[in-house]
């Protein structure tokens, strides 16, 4: 039975689901593998190209307030090489993309963005409230923007969960399209098939890229979020 390109992102007719979970065991292992090989390697140059996402996000956790949120470094830069590690897998043939889904993103996104509020309510009321309103306002317009401040933050975990998604989405539904044509176009032209080939090869390496710029985009959300923490 012929089905739709995006079928591919359906896991009841995607037959590869049901490897999934074998892959997601050996990947989460040889990512604990490489994370703690400095405790029995020297350092060399392979050794810092795997430490460099963690300092990449460590250095943006420390410039925000979220710092000062207990343990919220370590949780972000987990979140960081989980979602990188995951964008990877949905590139790999014959697997199902999870990070395309909005309930993948809504996992993380919600539940993070729903804490930080929390604590910053908890922490200080008094300053939370008073970051819904801009200073130098008129008084007729502070009801307004109360509610339109209001508005913008309760939107933010889905606006972060639908960017992820949707990038991620795109990305394979182009890869798809593309090796469509390839393997039409190899009963047809040689040149065609080795021209769109090489696309496909090209566009396999930016979305590479776009794995690890989601990726940090994500994380990078939430960080800014955490710097509106009220921690005074």
């Amino acid at each position: 039975m012929m089905v739709d390109i995006f079928s591919s992102f359906d896991p009841f007719i995607n037959y590869s689901y049901q490897t999934m979970s074998p892959m997601f065991w050996m990947l989460s292992f040889i990512t604990i593998l490489f994370i703690h090989s400095s405790f029995w390697l020297a350092p060399n140059s392979i050794l810092w190209l795997l430490s460099m996402p963690m300092d990449i996000m460590n250095t943006q956790s420390s410039r925000t307030k979220g710092m000062n949120i207990k343990g919220f470094p370590s949780l972000i830069v987990s979140l960081f090489l989980l979602i990188i590690s995951i964008n990877m897998m949905g590139l790999l043939p014959y697997t199902f993309s999870i990070s395309s889904h909005l309930i993948f993103t809504l996992v993380f996104g919600l539940p993070l963005w729903l804490a930080l509020i929390i604590s910053s309510i908890t922490y200080n009321p008094k300053s939370f409230t008073a970051s819904l309103l801009p200073s130098g306002a008129p008084d007729w317009l502070n009801p307004f923007l109360v509610l339109i401040e209001s508005m913008s933050i309760s939107f933010r975990p889905i606006t972060l969960s639908f960017r992820l998604a949707a990038n991620m989405s795109a990305g394979h539904i182009i890869l798809g399209l593309i090796g469509i044509y390839t393997s039409s176009s190899l009963f047809i032209s040689s040149m065609s098939f080795i021209s769109l080939l090489s696309i496909q090869i090209l566009y396999i390496i930016f979305e590479m890229g776009i794995c690890l710029i989601q990726a940090y985009i994500f994380c990078l959300l939430l960080t800014l979020y955490a710097d509106e923490h009220t921690s005074d």
